[in-house]
């Protein structure tokens, strides 16, 4: 009997908790409204066999307890009970599997006139590419990536020379317009998702999958990636802005195009006026502070808090003052010098000497909050920074 009454419970308190929560689905950002009728018809369904098998024991446990006097009937088999059962089933599954696949379906039913945008993931951030005036993508290749060329764009492909690189993790898109996202991998599996859009796929190496999808609300909206991708997987975060047509437009024309990327250094270079800020932004836009924290709090790697000046040990057991020329290696060549205690799991960086110097300056404002390195106002900085 207890049985009995904890499987009604269990069920009550399962239907009050459906109503009662407050966790519910944001409004859907995108045209994909469609996917949120699929998960709530599934939630029906699975909801109902829920209620309905859990009552049925309950009932059973209640109607065949043992009792002075009864006795239990042997029933091989009851053929029609077995047609119910799978009837039912058939139609469940059925219910479950059908509307999934239709919007589906239609999820990678790409308009004509859709445009297009590329969204590239490696170990652990993201990079976009829009297509130039040309309205067309240029080749790409693994054999093409190099330090200036990260999305391993094809140079001698006359469509790659205006395509629109964008190595931030910020993209912007423009309202009401459709987009085909196209999606690769530079390593290994990663998924792009945007919560809001309802909007999630995977990236595979050696392939190029895509959705396609409207954006129906302005705003900023968390890019994540679904698909467990190393230990810095948490970190692999990105952000959607969802503007007008015109303040996306004047934002894709500050962006670079792959023809200016590959320039030499010293002709597309801007000088930097603020080295600390410049530095909070480069870690900030590659991922660093997910690893390092600036705050003293434990991390993937040491924390940036108190860390220029410091001594540390490194894996081997020797020790290292941490100073310009230390860090300059850490940050271009990581695996070099692995601190003692973490793993040696940093990706590979290509920084030029104004970025590196700029890291750099960030590091000893975060380092040392109270102290003033640069002259300036970077203690404000710093603690903007760290909130």
């Amino acid at each position: 009997m207890a049985i009995a009454i904890v499987l009604i419970v269990i069920v009550v308190a399962s239907i009050a908790f459906h109503f009662l929560s407050p966790w519910w689905l944001t409004p859907a950002a995108s045209n994909w409204g469609e996917i949120d009728g699929a998960l709530n018809l599934t939630l029906v369904i699975t909801g109902a066999f829920f209620i309905v098998i859990n009552l049925m024991i309950a009932w059973f446990v209640i109607k065949y307890r043992h009792r002075q006097g009864h006795k239990s009937t042997y029933q091989p088999d009851n053929k029609r009970l077995e047609a119910w059962l799978i009837g039912l089933t058939s139609v469940a599954i059925i219910g479950l599997l059908a509307p999934g696949l239709v919007v589906y379906g239609k999820f990678v039913a790409v308009p004509d006139d859709a445009k297009e945008v590329e969204v590239v993931g490696e170990q652990w951030k993201w990079s976009f590419r829009f297509p130039g005036d040309d309205n067309q993508l240029g080749k790409s290749d693994i054999r093409f990536i190099s330090s200036t060329n990260p999305l391993g764009l094809d140079p001698d492909d006359p469509a790659s020379g205006d395509d629109k690189i964008i190595l931030g993790p910020e993209l912007h898109l423009p309202l009401y317009s459709p987009y085909k996202i196209l999606l690769r991998s530079k390593d290994v599996l990663h998924d792009f998702n945007v919560p809001q859009f309802r909007a999630k796929m995977d990236l595979v190496p050696g392939t190029v999958s895509y959705f396609w999808l409207t954006p129906t609300q302005r705003g900023t909206f968390d890019i994540l990636c679904a698909e467990l991708c190393g230990v810095g997987h948490f970190n692999m975060r990105g952000r959607v802005v969802v503007e007008d047509d015109a303040q996306f437009g004047r934002w894709l024309a500050k962006q670079p195009t792959f023809a200016q990327t590959q320039q030499p250094a010293s002709e597309r270079e801007q000088p930097v006026t603020d080295p600390v800020e410049h530095g909070k932004t480069l870690s900030e836009v590659n991922g660093c502070i997910g690893c390092h924290s600036i705050d003293g709090k434990p991390g993937v790697g040491p924390t940036w808090l108190g860390l220029y000046g410091k001594t540390e040990i490194l894996s081997d057991d020797t020790e290292v003052l941490v100073d310009d020329e230390y860090l300059k290696v850490a940050i271009l060549n990581a695996n070099a010098e692995i601190v003692k205690g973490y793993p040696a799991i940093m990706p590979v960086y290509q920084f030029n000497d104004q970025e590196v110097d700029a890291i750099i300056a960030y590091i000893k404002a975060v380092s040392s909050p109270q102290a003033d390195p640069g002259g300036g106002d970077n203690d404000s900085k710093a603690n903007e920074g760290a909130q």
